[in-house]
């Protein structure tokens, strides 16, 4: 396996990466019919596909009454749909649905006081539900429904709401921790979406930026300097290309960062400590470009040890952040495996071509080259 053969490999694993997101997100759940249990009470809706796999069908009548359906892929757990002021989780009211072991269906409305499983409260919140219409949750062909009548005191345009779900059922009607979720503004009287109060937009753009300029560029230019020596002096000015625009894309996500942070004045010193130290490393290696010293100069050797070490420090505490970025935001299963395979890839290149490069040198009687 060479350095063409890894770089390929590399390429190849973003590529799939970019298909994948693209297929996600091709998903159009209104070509579905409702199930003959709500068709009923339930027909004429509009309907959006919003979020992933989640349908919101929905109408409003002329005093006010919202109907509403909501539906996703379902095998196990909790799905909800939430009403909220300012696009955040707490505070606001959410209808959840679930089928329980036995095989009942329930739904219930909680009340989201605060972000831990005992300050959802079952039973309680600011929703007025319609009389006369009780809420109801169907099951059918691998899909969870959840039917809902809600009244308001005004005509209902721009609204801020909810999607989440869990993986486990609840038990005494407690909610585990969402496995992913999403917060977008929704007008029901256009049916167009826009990102809420909660900037995930900016947060996702965050996430994309470091991953691809920090985490999947910077390694690739690494690579191509440790083990792809023969092109030379190909190498070198790939080598150089490479880890400018992957500087200049891991800035922007520096830039968008920041700006998510005056958004959300979250408490997140280890990540936004982290990021300063990449970012100063990252600065420290631009620079060593321009302070190198000729090949026959006695300070090369100090300057290559400066060069090489920084920027495995920089490798390292990207992969560090990255992967405990995605931990904090709560991204979902796709960016962990997402970035989980990225990573995986990266380093069984690694370990291949270093194994392959120190069994050519062993077969040579000179010093291995310095690097």
């Amino acid at each position: 396996m060479g350095c063409d053969s890894s770089l390929l490999l590399l390429f190849l694993c973003v590529a799939a990466a970019a298909i994948v997101a693209v297929n996600a997100q091709t998903y159009d759940g209104c070509d579905n019919e409702l199930p003959s249990e709500l068709a009923g009470n339930y027909s004429g809706l509009d309907c959006r596909t919003v979020w992933n796999t989640f349908v919101l069908r929905y109408s409003q009548s002329k005093d006010h009454e919202l109907s509403i359906v909501v539906s996703t892929v379902y095998t196990t757990g909790w799905v909800g749909m939430g009403f909220s002021k300012d696009g955040l989780m707490v505070g606001s009211s959410a209808m959840v649905g679930w089928m329980g072991k036995t095989g009942l269906h329930h739904i219930k409305q909680f009340l989201l006081k605060g972000q831990t499983s005992s300050q959802v409260v079952a039973n309680e919140g600011n929703l007025l539900l319609a009389t006369g219409s009780e809420p109801k949750v169907v099951v059918d062909q691998a899909k969870i429904y959840l039917a809902f009548k809600a009244k308001f005191s005004e005509k209902v345009t721009r609204q801020q709401i909810l999607f989440a779900f869990g993986s486990s059922i609840p038990v005494d009607n407690k909610l585990t921790k969402h496995t992913d979720k999403m917060s977008m503004a929704f007008d029901f009287s256009t049916g167009s979406t826009a990102a809420g109060a909660y900037p995930h937009n900016l947060k996702r753009s965050h996430g994309a930026l470091a991953i691809f300029g920090w985490g999947v560029l910077a390694p690739i230019g690494a690579i191509i300097a440790r083990y792809c020596k023969r092109w030379d002096p190909m190498w070198f000015y790939l080598h150089v290309g490479i880890q400018f625009v992957a500087f200049i894309i891991g800035l922007a996500a520096v830039v968008a960062g920041v700006a998510l942070y005056n958004k959300l004045h979250a408490n997140l010193a280890a990540h936004r400590g982290l990021g300063i130290f990449i970012l100063v490393l990252g600065i420290l290696q631009i620079l060593s470009f321009f302070l190198r010293p000729n090949k026959d100069s006695k300070l090369r050797k100090y300057w290559n040890w400066y060069h090489h070490w920084v920027g495995r420090l920089t490798l390292f505490f990207t992969a560090v952040n990255i992967v405990y970025g995605i931990h904090i935001a709560e991204a979902g299963t796709s960016w962990k495996a997402g970035y989980g395979f990225v990573l995986s890839v990266i380093l069984l290149t690694t370990i291949v071509l270093e194994t392959l490069l120190w069994t050519r040198w062993s077969g040579k009687t000179v010093d291995p080259p310095t690097y």
